[in-house]
């Protein structure tokens, strides 16, 4: 008789216990559901990678325009050199500019000190020095209009970020082009 008096008893306080923590558990998991200590980083999380798409937008949007602003500076100081060489006669005379081109890469690509003005991942493909006759009522005839015209080519660093979002662009290629009067004619 012991042991069933002893084996009832047992079982009612297991009963309580296990409907104490039955309660407790209840309890333990309405706090836990309750509770928006985490919620904050969760978010971030989910917001991160679109933060970190509009980061790389931004930076690569102004290296580009910065890059092709410095691309538009040099071809024009380019141009402004090739118009001050040529010689004023070339109209009448003829010859060629394109022995320049070397000189005016170097004009368009480094700044007076030596130093590149653009950074790594642009680069100044074929720069095409030319020479057109205007002709016209002008005193002299003819007029001569120099023009450079440099291919530029900007890569992105971030490309990676673009292509994980479907984009395709990693490099974009333009043409730089100006022209001016041939000082003297």
């Amino acid at each position: 008789m012991m042991s069933s008096s002893f084996t009832a008893s047992s079982a009612a306080g297991l009963a309580s216990t296990l409907g104490r923590s039955k309660r407790a558990v209840r309890r333990c998991i309405s706090r836990f559901l309750a509770d928006e200590d985490g919620v904050a980083l969760v978010e971030f999380a989910i917001t991160l990678p679109m933060m970190m798409l509009v980061f790389a937008v931004i930076i690569e949007g102004s290296r580009m325009m910065l890059s092709y602003e410095s691309a538009i500076n040099g071809v024009r100081d380019a141009t402004r050199y090739l118009a001050r060489i040529t010689a004023p006669d070339i109209c009448t005379t003829g010859g060629s500019v394109a022995g320049e081109a070397t000189k005016l890469k170097t004009l368009i690509v480094q700044a007076s000190s030596g130093a590149s003005i653009f950074v790594s991942d642009v680069t100044i493909g074929t720069v095409t020095p030319t020479y057109r006759c205007v002709s016209g009522t002008y005193r002299g005839g003819s007029v001569p209009v120099a023009q450079v015209t440099a291919q530029l080519t900007i890569t992105f660093p971030f490309a990676g970020i673009f292509t994980f979002v479907g984009g395709s662009r990693p490099t974009i290629a333009t043409t730089v082009t100006d022209q001016a009067r041939v000082f003297g004619s």
